[in-house]
Parts: C-alpha cells; sequence; structure tokens
C-alpha cells in the first residue's frame, strides 16, 4: 500500500467509526485525495426515514467542496463484508462530477486493501459535465 493509499484508509477508518447506521449496521467510511493534495473524510448517515440518508462517498465529496477542494485525485471506500464494498450507482455519478477516468477508487475492508480499479472500469462510457459543455 502506497503513502497515500495508506493515509486514505486510516482517513476513511477513522470517518467509518463515526458513521450513523443503526437501522442497517453497515457502516462505511471514505477518504477523498483532492487536487490540492488535502483528504476529506465521510461516513454514512441514516435515517428514520428509510432510505433517505447519505452515504460515506457523498459526505466525503461534500467536505472535499466546502475546502474548497474541485476535483478527486483518488478515493478510497471502507467497508466490510464477504464482498468488496464499492460506491453505489448513485455515488458513481457523484465521484465522475470531479474525477476523471483514469482516477483511482481504492476499495477495503478493516484489515486492508482489497481492489483497486479506475473510474473508468468502474463507471465505464460515464456521463459527464463535459457532456453538457
Amino acid at each position: 500500500m502506497t503513502e497515500e493509499v495508506a493515509a486514505l484508509f486510516e482517513a476513511a477508518r477513522a470517518a467509518r467509526a463515526r458513521a450513523y447506521a443503526p437501522y442497517s449496521r453497515f457502516s462505511v467510511g471514505a477518504a477523498v485525495l483532492d487536487g490540492e493534495g488535502r483528504i476529506h473524510a465521510g461516513c454514512n448517515v441514516e435515517n428514520a426515514a428509510y432510505p433517505v440518508g447519505t452515504c460515506a462517498e457523498a459526505g466525503a465529496i461534500a467536505a472535499m467542496i466546502a475546502g474548497g477542494g474541485r476535483a478527486i485525485r483518488a478515493i478510497l471506500v471502507l467497508g466490510d463484508g464477504d464482498a468488496p464494498v464499492t460506491p453505489c450507482g448513485a455515488c458513481r455519478q457523484r465521484i465522475r462530477e470531479f474525477a476523471r477516468p483514469e482516477t483511482p477508487i481504492h476499495v477495503a475492508d478493516p484489515n486492508g486493501l482489497r481492489l483497486s480499479l479506475t473510474l473508468d472500469a468502474l463507471l465505464p462510457h460515464a456521463f459527464g459535465p463535459e457532456n453538457l459543455a
């Protein structure tokens, strides 16, 4: 694991520990590396009006925007389970808004990195901002 991925892992792990998931009991943390090299983290936040809630990736992206970032250089999503916890469809599109096709998407569980792929591999032929230009 590179130093950059390790830093994302630790930020996502810390955020996951703060997740609010009383209904699903499925805590997720995410960390985004922005274009300036800053890390922004988020966790999932559920709501009694299920499924009204916020994914960890959406929280990390919102933190990036609030912190002045506008580009995702890398993202790591951390969740527990038998299968890798990849971003949901809505979050794939959220990531696409601020990332390039070659942006690395890392997927981890509490024990470490499980999968690394590009945004293009995760969301091929994506609709993005340039489609509206």
